[in-house]
């Protein structure tokens, strides 16, 4: 009844906490005969890393991930795939002012309440570090659709606070250290994230993601909607708010005549459903949009309880991000890869490799 396990068929299974010796991941249910390239996964890692600029965390994680089990001779077994993580840089004694003291904001209290203790180091299991072997499992997910299908999935920021970018992903942002689609945003988001970081305080980022290439079909009517659970997989990382798909909530303002996705010489003529009818793909592109809220791990003085219920001024020392949804962009595209490749597995086992039906709609 832990629930550290996502999917049906390829599932994932995390375990560590931010200062503990190691973190790491079980995948089972990965195809047999797949090259692993583990060059791509350090790369993904990388992407997620922290210290990449001066607008995240300064924890500086070596992230050299080791293939445990379920790869030989370069190729993934069928086996389950074990990847561990040492964790080399952590500061355990930044925390120590607010071991027996509840955080607003965060998860200490709930923490509490459940287990009756809780790892106060950076946060332990509910800190954001446990994404990083998601990143690592995603990867080879983004690898084996983009090797049998042809998918590619892309995230971007679309807005930091009052900073809102409407420029989509151009193909460049993969590389880009705050993950922008136009490096011409680059200086005012620098500037806002500058005063931001001179004031003590946080705010919260937009991610967009889009996945080209899915083949119509992927999902299911009722439960096990594709839409469903690529919700369900954003909105278990951390800090995670909301979540929209295609259109979103913008649909609440629009017509039925507007917002339906017309089919005219044999395409659609838009995509407000997010690439997703009745919870099944239809063959357009995948698209979401996940918003994270703004850290409270801040060294702003807020009041609030102890573990023994007694008023206390907490503030929070260490090495924290300013805006935690910047780094959130490859963890959004991991969610997806992996979402995605349990449902293709998924269709696959139900209805086999071959389209059922002819009818062909771009």
């Amino acid at each position: 009844m832990s629930h550290n396990r996502f999917g049906k068929l390829l599932t994932v299974t995390t375990f560590g906490e931010s200062h503990g010796p190691e973190i790491g991941c079980v995948i089972d249910g990965f195809p047999p005969g797949f090259p692993v390239n583990l060059d791509m996964i350090q790369n993904e890692l990388k992407r997620r890393a922290t210290g990449r600029s001066r607008h995240t965390s300064q924890r500086k994680e070596a992230d050299c991930v080791r293939l445990i089990s379920g790869v030989f001779e370069g190729k993934t077994t069928g086996t389950p795939i074990a990847m561990l993580i040492v964790n080399t840089d952590a500061r355990s004694r930044d925390y120590a002012n607010i071991k027996d003291q509840v955080r607003p904001g965060h998860a200490d209290y709930t923490y509490w309440k459940k287990y009756g203790l809780r790892d106060y180091r950076g946060g332990g299991r509910s800190s954001a570090r446990e994404t990083t072997m998601r990143v690592a499992a995603g990867a080879l997910a983004k690898d084996w659709l983009q090797a049998n299908f042809g998918i590619t999935i892309a995230g971007w920021l679309g807005q930091v606070g009052e900073c809102v970018f409407h420029t989509e992903f151009n193909g460049t942002v993969n590389n880009h250290p705050l993950f922008l689609a136009d490096e011409a945003d680059m200086p005012r988001l620098e500037s806002y994230l500058d005063a931001l970081r001179k004031s003590g305080d946080s705010v919260g980022a937009r991610v967009h993601v889009r996945a080209r290439g899915v083949p119509a079909g992927w999902g299911e009517p009722v439960y096990g909607k594709l839409d469903a659970d690529i919700a369900a997989a954003m909105m278990s990382i951390n800090a995670t708010k909301g979540v929209e798909i295609g259109a979103g909530f913008a649909s609440v303002a629009h017509k039925g005549s507007e917002h339906r996705d017309v089919i005219e010489n044999g395409a659609f003529q838009s995509n407000h459903a997010g690439g997703i009818l009745g919870g099944i793909s239809s063959g357009q592109d995948i698209t979401a949009s996940v918003a994270f809220k703004p850290t409270s791990s801040l060294r702003l003085p807020a009041p609030s309880v102890d573990q023994c219920g007694q008023p206390v001024q907490v503030v929070t020392k260490g090495r924290h991000d300013p805006c935690v949804g910047i780094r959130a962009v490859p963890i959004v595209e991991a969610m997806m890869a992996l979402t995605l490749m349990d449902h293709a597995l998924r269709h696959r086992g139900q209805c086999g490799e071959k389209p059922l039906h002819p009818l062909v709609i771009e």
